[in-house]
């Protein structure tokens, strides 16, 4: 549980604190968003389980999009640097959070990194979120879409046990699909349990190991990409902007 917010519970820290908490956070998130929106970039907020294959995929990224898309990110564990590590080894420009007893990133944080890293001239900027299926969900970190991983080692009830998480995401990636064959995985009680708690379930299955369901993902970014590239040539009013 993070001792900063107490993630919800009233008896770690008092309603109207987390209501001040949440409200600081989002008025920071809006100003984020406004960076990115007035950049042209497409800012992801992944989240999922440790080991769900969050750094596997944005190095597999990497891979497929190399020459297509410029990629940045922040990668937020709470006492290494080893992701960021990892993606700037991948050609992503990459910085470490480490948030210490925090089990999530807030927009603060990310604000923050943004100074060390060259995010204007990226097309896809991901926040890789701490390893949690709970807190990250409730933080707006300024991020057009949010997309959740999801391995098929950590089982198909996920969604309804941790229902918050998928009802606040756009996509669920279905990672280490490659394991499959291994597995006693049922894919069929996986979408029951999305269309259960995602408002519109969309689901990919992909493995950053075969490569499988990765050119599916940079078709997904690349549309999510396009009505945000406006905003390097339009104010909200509608004026023409110089990039």
């Amino acid at each position: 549980m993070c001792t900063d917010c107490g993630c919800g519970d009233p008896d770690v820290v008092p309603v109207e604190v987390q209501h001040r908490i949440l409200s600081d956070n989002d008025a920071q998130a809006r100003h984020n968003r406004a960076h990115f929106e007035q950049a042209g970039v497409l800012a992801i907020n992944l989240m999922g389980s440790p080991g769900a294959g969050k750094t596997a995929l944005l190095e597999a990224t990497a891979r497929a999009a190399a020459g297509r898309l410029r990629l940045g990110a922040v990668s937020g564990d709470l006492a290494t640097d080893r992701d960021a590590v990892r993606l700037n080894a991948a050609g992503v420009p990459s910085a470490a959070i480490t948030t210490g007893s925090a089990c999530h990133l807030d927009a603060r944080l990310v604000h923050k990194a943004l100074h060390d890293l060259p995010w204007r001239s990226h097309d896809v900027f991901f926040i890789e979120n701490v390893g949690n299926l709970v807190c990250p969900a409730v933080y707006d970190l300024g991020q057009a879409a949010n997309v959740v991983a999801l391995s098929v080692t950590e089982g198909e009830d996920k969604p309804i046990k941790y229902p918050v998480m998928f009802r606040t995401a756009d996509l669920v990636l279905l990672t280490k699909v490659d394991l499959l064959p291994h597995l006693d995985f049922d894919e069929g009680a996986l979408e029951d349990g999305l269309a259960r708690v995602m408002p519109r379930p969309n689901l990919l299955r992909v493995s950053a190991r075969t490569g499988e369901g990765i050119d599916a993902w940079l078709a997904w970014l690349d549309a999510r990409r396009q009505p945000v590239q406006l905003g390097r040539h339009f104010h909200l009013h509608g004026n023409l902007v110089r990039p």
